[in-house]
């Protein structure tokens, strides 16, 4: 949740984007923002593109950020052509943390009445798969947000981390859950306890990072697997992305449950029939979403 820019660095510092991945048109649907770049990628544009664009503040989370991303979020959910998302930031930074500015004269009181952070974690209500392309710095709420997200694919310079302990303070939106859950106690006592960071090689054996590029082929490889997503029936994709993510918020006995439930589910779209025929013809299926 907390911003270690302040302290990697002295002074404003211009980072430096891939002009051709970056060099974007706001997407038309998502209205003009300040804060991020939309764009659609992929060869059928079915693709949602979300980069953070704070490059000065190594894309620190505060609230403006936050409700631009949820917009885009959702302008993307609702949009049929979209099959999948990627959330990227900077070479530089995937986001340091949150804006210690913007929390540093905060009291307990205007926290608790007020429910700080309590839209931070929208990304995980999003239906359709989200992947987190992260160069460069995943600190605090960086982390955080990656983690909210289904897939996270790091550039070799990646750091993760959850350095709120040197701030005095702890993580605020799921860092001491997520990680947990995802690298084990012993590895995210370690991290929340001391604020140290671990490299894209070490989020990779711990099972945090599904896969390492090099930097500047990062966010291509990352739309590469979102197109590949987007492909299959969306329909039956949100169905496979609920049971998933069932594992980590129920019982095993629960999860299966509910695998069963949505297994039965998908016998009543035309998308698994046209898959099944698709498969006996041997033929590339053609899913309607339906």
């Amino acid at each position: 949740m907390a911003s270690l820019s302040t302290l990697l660095l002295r002074g404003p510092t211009l980072l430096r984007c891939c002009p051709r991945l970056f060099a974007a048109r706001t997407y038309a649907a998502g209205g003009d923002f300040k804060y991020i770049i939309t764009e659609k990628k992929g060869k059928n544009n079915n693709v949602g593109l979300v980069q953070l664009n704070r490059p000065k503040a190594l894309n620190a989370l505060f609230q403006p950020l936050i409700e631009e991303v949820n917009q885009a979020l959702t302008v993307f959910q609702e949009d049929p052509s979209i099959g999948a998302i990627v959330l990227t930031g900077t070479e530089k930074a995937f986001a340091a943390g949150a804006d210690i500015k913007e929390m540093s004269d905060k009291t307990f009181q205007s926290c608790y009445s007020g429910k700080f952070l309590k839209d931070w974690d929208s990304v995980t209500q999003l239906k359709k798969p989200i992947i987190a392309a992260v160069n460069g710095y995943a600190l605090g709420g960086g982390c955080e947000l990656a983690m909210m997200c289904d897939i996270i694919y790091a550039g070799e310079n990646a750091q993760f981390g959850q350095p709120e302990i040197l701030l005095g303070t702890i993580p605020g939106a799921g860092g001491t859950q997520r990680l947990t859950r995802v690298v084990g106690k012993s590895l995210a006592m370690e991290m929340i306890l001391t604020g140290d960071r671990i490299s894209a090689q070490e989020a990779k054996q711990a099972g945090l990072v599904s896969k390492i590029f090099p930097v500047e082929k990062l966010v291509e490889e990352a739309v590469r697997c979102a197109e590949k997503i987007a492909s299959n029936s969306k329909l039956v994709t949100q169905m496979a992305k609920e049971s998933v993510n069932a594992a980590f918020e129920t019982t095993l006995a629960e999860g299966v449950r509910l695998e069963k439930k949505l297994f039965y589910c998908t016998f009543a779209t035309d998308d698994r029939k046209e898959g099944m025929s698709a498969f006996v013809e041997k033929r590339k299926a053609n899913f309607k979403d339906n």
